[in-house]
């Protein structure tokens, strides 16, 4: 029988054996090498995975959009009326169309190209009642520039006005005005110049020395021409 010295030596010299309990019923877990590895191969099926769902499915990120570029409001062009005016050139001295003219005392403002010097005149057309629209004298051509000073006619066809800034109380029916020396001319008379030359826009009211210029005109189908300024 072993003395108590001898199972004291024995146990010390005795090697730990894993999963064998010491003396006393207490054992020692010893973390088995299976387990480990099985562990680690879930925990990188498992990012695995996650990896593969980041991949399917990235996350959306909202980009937002950029705001909209303000608008500049471009105002449009602005249309120089007397540019659309039609001009009577010696290639094409067409000024109006009969249609244009259909109603007694129409008017037509129109350029008048100066044959010799190339300068555009200011030029007015009206249309005279009681004559045919194809037939010359049924037209009224002037040039609104004074013969003498640099005022500008004016077609006045408020009878209202002719009497009141005129002063020509028997005013029946539109005329021709120089405002800066409140001279009337009838379109409807003529009157004597130099003697033995009848012209037409007789003076009824002012001091001018004589009517405007007039503008020869010519009707060839439906156009109306003008063709030659007195001078």
């Amino acid at each position: 029988m072993a003395t108590p010295i001898q199972s004291e030596r024995f146990k010390a010299e005795m090697p730990e054996i894993p999963g064998v309990s010491e003396p006393g019923g207490r054992r020692i877990s010893v973390p088995n090498p299976a387990i480990r590895l099985v562990v680690g191969l879930v925990v990188v099926l498992a990012v695995c995975v996650l990896g593969a769902r980041l991949l399917i499915h990235p996350k959306q990120v909202q980009i937002a959009a950029p705001a909209p570029t303000p608008r500049v409001e471009v105002p449009a062009p602005t249309v120089d009326p007397l540019a659309t005016l039609p001009r009577s050139t010696s290639a094409d001295p067409t000024v109006a169309t009969l249609g244009d003219m259909e109603k007694p005392w129409s008017s037509r403002d129109f350029f008048f190209v100066n044959r010799t010097t190339g300068q555009d005149i200011p030029a007015l057309l009206i249309r005279l009642p009681g004559s045919a629209s194809h037939q010359p004298d049924g037209y009224w051509a002037i040039a609104m520039n004074s013969p003498y000073g640099r005022c500008q006619f004016e077609y006045v066809t408020d009878l209202d006005k002719l009497r009141n800034d005129y002063g020509y109380r028997d005013a029946k029916h539109p005329m021709v005005g120089n405002p800066c020396t409140r001279t009337l001319f009838d379109p409807l008379k003529r009157m004597n110049i130099l003697g033995d030359v009848w012209v037409r826009g007789a003076i009824v009211e002012g001091s001018d020395l004589r009517p405007p210029l007039g503008i020869l005109i010519q009707v060839q189908g439906k156009n109306i021409l003008a063709l030659k300024m007195e001078s």
